[in-house]
């Protein structure tokens, strides 16, 4: 268990953090002990190296060491902050959602680009609003993917779907706070459920007037045909039987169902895209 040294300074104290996180083997222990650090104090990184001597009052202190001794046990950065970057905004995250990872920043820019291509192939202004555009987050987790399109393509309507009541609670708190929740819905479902996307006739035309609809829908017109300009996903995709081999931060702390494809890590693919070919309007 770590103590409080009698150096409560900031240059002093992220030093000792530095040192505990490297003596238990925690990945990019400097980041992790500067985050932590920074969350405790309520302040950026701009304070970290500019105010080295500023002392930090005891009760501060003392909760920086805890985290650091249940960082150094495995528990996620993000899960003792609570939050993550990803499309250069914030995140809430908890355990019952998958930590949004950087390298899923490229299925925004595909998402995209795609569009772009197919106003052109439309002899269309490339400037894309997204005006008129239905697009499906299929397993959105936080809601990372789905409120990023929806800061990106401000004419467009969106549905997201989960399968977990409680991730998307938090998808529909991340939704609220980046004010893009007069244009998303969300639905629980498994996947791409014919019955349960049936059911969704109007999701949420504004916050003042948000109801529940069967399936715990927040509602936006979308088409009554379920007929989507765009679907995207960033489904389960390892295999259970990789389980042990997974860093202890994934395997022990992060949300099964977001994690396992099955066996070996793609059963549930087949069905996706064939629901997808009968759900969506294909962009070329």
């Amino acid at each position: 268990m770590s103590t409080v040294s009698t150096d409560r300074s900031v240059r002093a104290l992220l030093k000792q953090g530095i040192a505990r996180l490297r003596s238990a083997n925690v990945p990019s222990y400097t980041l992790a002990a500067e985050l932590l650090l920074i969350h405790v104090a309520s302040r950026d990184r701009t304070w970290l190296y500019s105010r080295p001597e500023e002392i930090l009052p005891g009760p501060e202190a003392e909760a920086y060491m805890a985290l650091l001794d249940r960082r150094a046990t495995g528990v996620p950065t993000q899960h003792l902050t609570g939050k993550q970057e990803f499309w250069g905004l914030e995140f809430e995250v908890t355990r019952d959602v998958l930590i949004p990872r950087p390298e899923t920043e490229h299925l925004i820019e595909v998402a995209l680009d795609r569009l772009a291509v197919r106003e052109i192939r439309a002899g269309r202004k490339q400037t894309l609003t997204g005006e008129g555009l239905d697009i499906l987050d299929v397993g959105t987790g936080s809601g990372c993917i789905a409120i990023a399109l929806a800061k990106e393509l401000h004419g467009a309507r969106i549905l997201a779907t989960d399968i977990s009541q409680a991730a998307l609670a938090v998808a529909r708190r991340n939704s609220a706070r980046h004010t893009v929740n007069d244009r998303i819905g969300f639905l629980e479902c498994d996947l791409l459920d014919d019955a349960a996307i049936s059911e969704v006739r109007t999701l949420l035309v504004g916050a003042q007037q948000a109801a529940r609809l069967p399936g715990n829908v927040s509602t936006v017109d979308v088409p009554h045909s379920r007929q989507f300009d765009l679907i995207v996903s960033n489904p389960p995709y390892i295999g259970r039987r990789e389980k042990e081999a997974l860093m202890r931060e994934v395997r022990d702390h992060e949300p099964e169902v977001a994690l396992y494809g099955g066996e070996e890590g793609y059963e549930l693919y087949a069905d996706l895209i064939a629901q997808a070919a009968r759900t969506g309007n294909h962009v070329q």
